[in-house]
C-alpha cells in the first residue's frame, strides 16, 4: 500500500519546493551579477571620458600658457628694440648731433627758423592778413637781407605774370609816409627793398585809387643784374594780390640725437 503511493506520487513528475527555490535564486544571481558588468563598464566608460576631458583641458591650458609666454617674449623683444632704435642722421654739413631743429606744418616751407606759407588765391590786405592768421601766422615780416633773398627767389618762381605778386606785412595806413610791420615794428631804413627806377617806389599813386598805397607787396618776374633784390612796391590796400604769411613753430621742435 505504501508502495503504490510512492509509485502515484513519482509518476505525477512534480518537483520538489526545494529545486524551484535555488532554480529562482540563481537566475536572480545571474541578473544582479550582469548588472554589475554593465555599470562597471558603464562606470569605467565614465571614467575614461572624464579623464580624456581632463586631458584634453589640460593640454588647452598649457597650450594658452605657451602662447602667452611667447606673446610676452616678442612684446619684450619689440619693446627693447624701439628703445634702441636711433634715428637715421642726415650726414655733414647738413646737420649736427644733438641739434633743435625746427618743424614746419604741411604746405608750410622752412627756412632759417620761420615758416612760410605763400597763397593760392588772392585777396585785399587786410583779408590776407585775417587769413594767416586763422592759419596760426601773420603777414611776412622780413628782418634781414638772407630772408629778401629767399623769398624773391620763391616769389619768382610762383608768379604767373608781371602783376602775380604777394602781399607782406608792411603798411603806412596809420600816418601817410611811416613804414609800420604788422607787429608794430617801425622799418629799419637799412632793410628796406624798394624798387628803385625811373619812378621811385613807394610813391602813393592816386589814379588808381584816391585813397592812394598804404600796403606794400613783393615780386619780380624776371631776375635783374642790377637791383636785384628790390622788390616792393606799395599798392592800395584794397587791390587783390597773393601773400605770404610767416610764424615760428616753436611747439614743432624736436632734438635730433645720433650715435
Amino acid at each position: 500500500m505504501s508502495r503504490s503511493q510512492g509509485d502515484t506520487e513519482g509518476s505525477t513528475g512534480e518537483v520538489p519546493a526545494s529545486k524551484h527555490t535555488d532554480s529562482s535564486r540563481g537566475s536572480k544571481v545571474t541578473s544582479e551579477r550582469v548588472a554589475l558588468l554593465v555599470f562597471c563598464s558603464l562606470l569605467a566608460a565614465a571614467a575614461i571620458v572624464i579623464y580624456r576631458l581632463s586631458f584634453d583641458n589640460f593640454q588647452i591650458k598649457k597650450n594658452l600658457q605657451t602662447l602667452r609666454e611667447e606673446y610676452e617674449a616678442v612684446k619684450r623683444n619689440l619693446t627693447e628694440r624701439i628703445n634702441t632704435v636711433q634715428p637715421i642722421c642726415p650726414k655733414d654739413p647738413e646737420v649736427k648731433i644733438n641739434q633743435t631743429y625746427m618743424k614746419c606744418d604741411r604746405d608750410w616751407e622752412q627756412h632759417g627758423g620761420k615758416c612760410y606759407l605763400f597763397s593760392i588765391s588772392s585777396a585785399n590786405w587786410e583779408q590776407s592778413r585775417r587769413w594767416c592768421q586763422r592759419e596760426g601766422g601773420d603777414l611776412v615780416k622780413i628782418d634781414s637781407t638772407e630772408e629778401q633773398i629767399f623769398l624773391v627767389n620763391r616769389v619768382r618762381e610762383k608768379m604767373k605774370h608781371l602783376e602775380d605778386m604777394f602781399w607782406i606785412g608792411l603798411t603806412d595806413s596809420k600816418e601817410e609816409g611811416k613804414w609800420f610791420w604788422v607787429d608794430d615794428s617801425p622799418l629799419n631804413t637799412s632793410l628796406s627793398f624798394w624798387v628803385s627806377r625811373k619812378q621811385k617806389e613807394p610813391d602813393n599813386w592816386t589814379k588808381e585809387n584816391p585813397d592812394g598805397e598804404d600796403c606794400v607787396r613783393m615780386g619780380k618776374e624776371k631776375e635783374e643784374k642790377d637791383n636785384y633784390l628790390k622788390s616792393w612796391w606799395d599798392k592800395s590796400c584794397k587791390a587783390s594780390q597773393r601773400s605770404i604769411c610767416e610764424k615760428h613753430e616753436e611747439s614743432g621742435r624736436y632734438t635730433l640725437t645720433c650715435v
